[in-house]
C-alpha cells in the first residue's frame, strides 16, 4: 500500500490530504520501523517496512494496510508519539510510506526534529480534538486541508486550530528546513568559497 515516494522540497505553506489514524499512545520508533531494517545503506526501501512488526500481529488490520486508507498523508496520532530511540529511519519510513504531516498530542522532542529536518511538519492538537478526528475518521474518509500560514485544519465538518513551534513555522513557510535545497541554490558562493581556498589552489597541478 506504500506511494510513490516524492520527497518535499522548498517552502511549505499548505498541505492537503487524506487523514490516516493510529490509535495509542507512546507509540516508540522501535515499533515504527523495527531495529532490524537500520541496517540499510539508504533509506528508500523503508517505506514497505514502516510498522512492519504490528502489521505481522495485526494481519492486514493495520491502519497501514487497510484499503480505504490507501494514499492517506496526514497522520493523527495519540500522546508520546516516536518515543524511545532518536533513530532517524522513523521519520524517513513514514514519509517514503506516504505520510507529508502528523497531528498528535505531543511528540518525542528527537523525532519532532528528525521530522522537521526532512520536511515533515508535527502539530500540536489537543486531546478531545485528536480523538474526534480519529473517531470521524473511523466511520469516513476525511479530506483535512492543513494551512501552516495561520496553523488552521479544515475538514468537511471539522475546523482545528493547530499549534506548531513558531521556529518551525518559520522554516516550512521560507523553506529553510530544507538545507539540500538551500545549499543548491547558493552554487555560485559555494564555487567562489572553494576556489578561494588557498590549499585547493596549491594542489591544483
Amino acid at each position: 500500500m506504500m506511494q510513490k515516494f516524492n520527497p518535499p522540497r522548498g517552502r511549505i505553506s499548505g498541505i492537503k490530504g487524506k487523514c490516516i489514524s493510529l490509535v495509542g499512545d507512546d507509540i516508540d520508533t522501535d515499533r515504527i520501523i523495527p531495529a532490524r531494517f537500520l541496517k540499510c545503506v539508504n533509506f528508500e526501501s523503508l517505506g514497505k517496512s514502516v510498522f512492519e512488526d504490528d502489521r505481522i500481529k495485526l494481519k492486514g488490520k493495520h491502519p497501514f494496510d487497510i484499503e480505504k486508507n490507501k494514499g492517506a498523508s496526514i497522520l493523527i496520532v495519540n500522546s508520546n508519539f516516536g518515543c524511545g530511540s532518536s533513530r532517524e529511519h522513523a521519520p524517513q519510513a513514514l514519509m517514503r510510506w506516504g505520510i507529508k504531516a502528523i497531528i498528535g498530542e505531543s511528540f518525542a522532542e528527537i523525532f519532532y526534529s528528525n521530522c522537521i529536518a526532512i520536511g515533515i511538519p508535527c502539530f500540536l492538537l489537543c486531546k478531545k480534538s485528536v480523538n474526534d478526528i480519529q473517531k470521524y475518521n473511523d466511520s469516513e474518509n476525511l479530506i483535512m486541508d492543513i494551512d501552516i500560514c495561520n496553523s488552521l485544519a479544515k475538514t468537511k465538518n471539522l475546523n482545528f486550530s493547530l499549534q506548531i513551534k513558531e521556529s518551525s513555522k518559520n522554516m516550512f513557510l521560507s523553506g529553510e528546513w530544507d538545507a539540500t535545497s538551500a545549499l543548491l541554490n547558493k552554487k555560485e558562493l559555494i564555487e567562489k568559497k572553494y576556489n578561494d581556498l588557498p590549499y585547493i589552489k596549491l594542489n591544483s597541478w
